[in-house]
């Protein structure tokens, strides 16, 4: 056991903690910052309840170890609000696409990402045209591009319209 210190900057505050080299970085968050808009589901990256950006990309933070992102900008689904919800939480209230709310944090900001990947002209498998920097965001699309998402209340029918609706 090694205790290193790290700066996480999270959610646009930065915060000094000294943490075990094995912590991850859901723990971190959760456990010593507080933070718990990032859930721990399944603690093996395959649910997507604790997925956050890393300098702009989506990442499962429970795979992740919190000393490889000493100074990394951190953003988890309280910090795309800004004083006034994201556009991407305001169409999942709108279209009511949540039912436990779990999920919902990581699914928001997995979306988030997902637009920005699509934005920036990152192909999915199922893109028709993998050579074009644009995208028709259609269902199949953001099905398979929030693919790492699991929804265990099956909330897939309201999730795919509330993203949708942001890409209008």
């Amino acid at each position: 056991m090694m205790d290193i210190e790290i700066t996480l900057c999270v959610d646009g505050s930065e915060h000094r903690l000294t943490v075990d080299t094995r912590t991850t970085l859901l723990d971190a968050l959760r456990e010593r910052l507080g933070i718990t808009s990032a859930k721990k589901g399944c603690d093996h990256g395959q649910c997507g309840a604790c997925t956050v950006l890393l300098d702009g990309r989506r990442a499962v933070s429970c795979l992740a170890l919190a000393v490889a992102y000493d100074k990394a900008d951190i953003v988890t689904a309280n910090g795309l609000s800004n004083g006034k919800l994201h556009p991407v939480q305001q169409a999942f209230i709108k279209h009511d696409a949540f039912q436990c709310g779990y999920c919902t944090p990581g699914q928001i900001v997995s979306a988030v990402g997902m637009l920005q990947e699509a934005a920036s002209g990152w192909p999915s498998v199922v893109s028709r045209d993998i050579s074009s920097d644009e995208f028709t965001l259609d269902d199949a699309e953001i099905g398979e591009r929030m693919s790492g998402n699991l929804c265990r209340c099956a909330a897939y029918a309201n999730i795919v319209p509330a993203i949708a609706e942001v890409t209008e």
